[in-house]
């Protein structure tokens, strides 16, 4: 048993696994005070639950923005110093979120911690692809996802403990683990950017712009599908318990229940599932995933019952294991080296829009043509996804093969060769 867990330590470098602990330590100090944001700033600000959601609207937008803005600078400048400015930046900003006293003051930091939060997301998935070789990639991912879960799982705990006695001590240890994680990349992470992308007669457009990024069909084809698929998952997460209470009378406690399952689901059987489905190239595996979730979806339209409501979200959840870290291998292996933060960038605001159309089309379609319709559509939608990685896969492997050899013989990252790493550091 001891030496199967040192295989699997050896099995990625040692920076990696810094990142992984940075990581456990970031999520579960944002999630003491994260789920309980609506409470405090209702309760802080006495304002109207309106004006809450449009505060934390601005937030997300800065958070679309700061994807567009740091991928050109993870490319540019590197992928350490975006991610220390982001927990820097983030740090400071929690302290002055939980002082804040008026509206006005409360919302600039709102708008400012959504993007300094943002901005670490297309640094972070660049360096893990610059550490890791292509076919462990998904499992790399699939790890990063279990510890944010994790934490997640954590932090509301904690949080609600926290929050019952004083807001500003929430604040205030959600700032100390943003600022633990800035020491930890300062002192403890070396760049990993790739050296054939540094000042090598890139013109200004390769260097900075996003032309070669919207050039690529078969990367755009992807995020279309990808927002496609996001906006019918989506809905699990933003209209589901309103479907079940309205519906069912199936109340939030049990809801919270439903998530829970979802969210122990990421953590024990993330690994496993990714590691049993390595021998299928990305594109069925974007395919599985898909389907899955579509399954989930349809199932949905068919139950009335907390146990049926349940099982929907453990095939949704299925779906969910296979499909995402795959896809950040996908966006990871298409990009060029050099222009690994704009790809990830666009990667990421991909996400972040179908969340945000998400409710809005939830809410139309339950308006207009009635609740049970969103989950038959969306299982429609979700399937139309499915079958459209297959192709979009398929296209991108031969560009990928094309492209990678040349680009490959220019990396000299030793980081990216785990046994060398790992006596390296």
């Amino acid at each position: 048993m001891l030496s199967g867990i040192r295989n699997r330590l050896n099995a990625y470098p040692r920076q990696f696994w810094i990142l992984f602990f940075g990581q456990l330590v970031s999520s579960v100090g944002m999630s003491l005070i994260w789920p309980f944001m609506t409470i405090y700033v209702r309760e802080r600000l006495d304002v109207t639950l309106t004006v809450v959601g449009l505060v934390l609207a601005a937030n997300s937008m800065a958070g679309l923005v700061s994807q567009l803005v740091g991928g050109p600078v993870v490319d540019r400048f590197g992928r350490k110093i975006a991610m220390a400015v982001s927990l820097g930046g983030r740090a400071v900003l929690m302290l002055g979120l939980g002082l804040a006293d008026s509206l006005f003051s409360f919302s600039v930091l709102i708008v400012l911690s959504g993007f300094f939060g943002h901005l670490f997301n297309p640094a972070l998935n660049s360096m893990v692809a610059d550490l890791v070789e292509s076919e462990k990639r998904t499992e790399a991912y699939s790890l990063m996802r279990i510890v944010s879960n994790l934490g997640i799982a954590i932090g509301p705990a904690i949080g609600g403990f926290i929050a019952t006695r004083s807001y500003l001590v929430s604040f205030v240890v959600a700032s100390l683990a943003s600022a633990i994680y800035f020491f930890i990349i300062l002192f403890f992470i070396r760049e990993t950017k790739p050296e054939a992308s540094i000042d090598h007669g890139d013109s200004a457009t390769d260097t900075m712009g996003y032309g070669p990024v919207v050039r690529d069909l078969s990367f755009l084809s992807f995020c279309l599908s990808y927002v496609v698929m996001g906006i019918a998952y989506a809905q699990m997460m933003t209209i589901l318990p309103v479907y079940m209470k309205d519906g069912y009378q199936i109340v939030e406690s049990q809801y919270g229940l439903i998530m829970a399952a979802n969210a122990a689901m990421v953590v024990f059987f993330q690994y496993p599932v990714t590691r049993g489905l390595r021998r299928l190239t990305l594109g069925p595996t974007l395919t599985l995933g898909a389907l899955f979730v579509a399954v989930g979806l349809g199932t949905v339209a068919f139950s009335s019952t907390f146990p049926m409501f349940l099982l929907s979200m453990v095939i949704v959840t299925i779906g969910e294991l296979i499909f995402f870290p795959a896809c950040v291998t996908f966006v990871a292996d298409l990009a060029p080296e050099s222009m690994r933060g704009r790809y990830m960038g666009v990667f990421g605001m991909s996400l972040g829009v179908s969340f945000g159309m998400a409710p809005a089309l939830g809410g139309y379609i339950n308006d207009n043509l009635g609740p049970v319709f969103i989950w038959q559509i969306m299982a429609i939608v979700a399937f139309l996804s499915a079958v459209a990685f297959l192709p979009i896969g398929g296209r991108a492997a031969r560009q990928s093969a094309r492209t990678k050899p040349a680009s490959g013989s220019a990396m000299a990252i030793p980081m990216a060769n785990p046994q060398s790493s790992s006596s390296e550091e």
